[in-house]
């Protein structure tokens, strides 16, 4: 007999490891050495790979596919059709023990996709914590999402790429491989983003520029006016005309020696990077 809360047509492996009061739906397959933690609750026509975790009260809607070394954290929500943890679409992938980590309290819309790392890049791909995934979108192999982040529907994110905080990419943007996009920044939507984006930036076009600071969601996520209008003045002389684009960081670094926003950027640009910095239109070539 079904141990209650799994349903009689559920295939559920004597060697999965599932805590008492779980939920499987209809049709669902849960293989050996999976490990559903208490409170998940999983609906009809899903599949739990056999290396895969699910932390406490994570729900899966349902035909939900969790594969690979997949780790999902507490109280995050899957969709109908999301696939996680599949095999990377990298060519030179040969099977490595890669891994998939999604952190708690996530949203993963309808159709979602993301792909585990290879071992050429890390042998990890990772998710922070409160991140929205609306319909479609796509995490490529070995890139890195920070928390509060999201993706509108069809968000395109290639491989090896950094996502940090409270970024938002609106609908249809694709962001390029080995891109990395600064906290707080704004991609909007159908962009096609292929260099390095400033925190607090907000890039729009295809290909992608610098267009000005994300103003609105400095605003939304509750920064003082006094914060929001030295990034302005920041910003005039970093993009100015005058001089290279380093002696514009060293006088911006100087000038705004106490203000940590504004030193963050500064610390952004002087980084080492893979990437060319994504530029104002008429700066684009300083």
């Amino acid at each position: 007999m079904p141990e209650a809360g799994i349903h009689p047509t559920a295939i559920v492996s004597s060697e999965a490891d599932v805590a008492p009061g779980v939920e499987i739906g209809p049709f669902t397959v849960v293989e050996a050495g999976a490990q559903l933690a208490q409170g998940v609750r999983i609906g009809p026509h899903c599949t739990i790979g056999g290396h895969v975790s699910l932390g406490e009260n994570c729900e899966l809607l349902s035909h939900v596919v969790v594969a690979g070394r997949t780790t999902i954290g507490a109280r995050t929500r899957v969709f109908p059709f999301a696939s996680l943890g599949h095999q990377p679409q990298d060519l030179k992938y040969a099977g490595e023990p890669s891994t998939l980590t999604i952190g708690t309290d996530c949203l993963i819309r309808e159709g979602v996709t993301m792909n585990p790392g290879t071992s050429g890049g890390g042998m990890a791909t990772t998710v922070g914590n409160k991140c929205a995934f609306l319909a479609n979108s796509h995490v490529g192999h070995d890139s890195h999402v920070g928390s509060h982040v999201i993706f509108s529907n069809n968000v395109m994110l290639a491989g090896h790429c950094r996502v940090d905080d409270y970024v938002i990419l609106g609908g249809g943007a694709a962001v390029i491989q080995y891109t990395h996009v600064g906290a707080h920044a704004f991609v909007g939507g159908m962009s096609g983003l292929e260099n390095d984006l400033i925190p607090y930036g907000m890039a729009v076009g295809n290909r992608a520029r610098l267009s000005g600071l994300n103003i609105v969601g400095l605003q939304r996520r509750g920064f003082a006016r006094e914060q929001i209008h030295a990034l302005r003045r920041a910003y005039r002389l970093l993009f100015a005309d005058e001089g290279t684009l380093k002696e514009r960081v060293d006088d911006v670094a100087a000038s705004f020696e106490d203000n940590p926003i504004v030193q963050e950027i500064v610390a952004y640009i002087r980084a080492d990077r893979k990437k060319s910095l994504c530029t104002p239109r008429d700066a684009a070539e300083q």
